[in-house]
C-alpha cells in the first residue's frame, strides 16, 4: 500500500525545518549582537566585570551529559537496528562524553598534584 503525497504536502514539510534553522539563527544572531553592545557599552562606562570560565566543571558537566545521551542512544540503536551506521548516533557523543571526562580526570589530577607540591 503506497501513500501518495501531493507536491504542496511535500514543499511544505521540507520548508518548514529549513524556516525553524532560519529562524533560531536570527534569534542567536541578534542575541549575541546584543550582548555584544551591552559589554562594549560596559567597557565604556568602566562597569564591566569578566566572568570567571572554569573549564574543568565544564569538563564534567558536559562530559556526563554527553555520555549519558550516548550510551542511551547506543543502546536504543543498538536494540532497534543492530549493528549499523544509526549505531553511530549514540557512540560519537559517548565518545565525546568519554573524552570531556578524561580531560576532567586529568584537570583533577592536574589539581591535586599543583596543591600537594605547595
Amino acid at each position: 500500500m503506497s501513500q501518495n503525497i501531493t507536491p504542496a504536502a511535500q514543499i511544505l514539510i521540507s520548508v518548514i525545518p529549513i524556516t525553524g534553522i532560519v529562524m533560531g539563527s536570527v534569534v542567536i544572531f541578534f542575541s549575541l549582537l546584543w550582548r555584544h553592545r551591552q559589554i562594549m557599552k560596559q567597557i565604556e562606562t568602566g562597569t564591566f566585570q569578566r566572568r570567571s570560565f572554569s573549564i574543568k566543571l565544564f569538563s564534567l558537566i558536559a562530559g556526563a551529559l554527553l555520555t549519558g545521551i550516548g550510551a542511551a542512544l547506543s543502546i536504543l540503536f543498538l536494540l532497534a537496528d543492530g549493528l549499523s551506521y544509526a549505531l553511530l548516533g549514540g557512540l560519537i557523543p559517548l565518545s565525546a562524553g568519554t573524552a570531556f571526562l578524561c580531560v576532567y580526570r586529568k584537570l583533577a589530577s592536574s589539581c591535586r598534584n599543583d596543591s600537594s607540591e605547595n
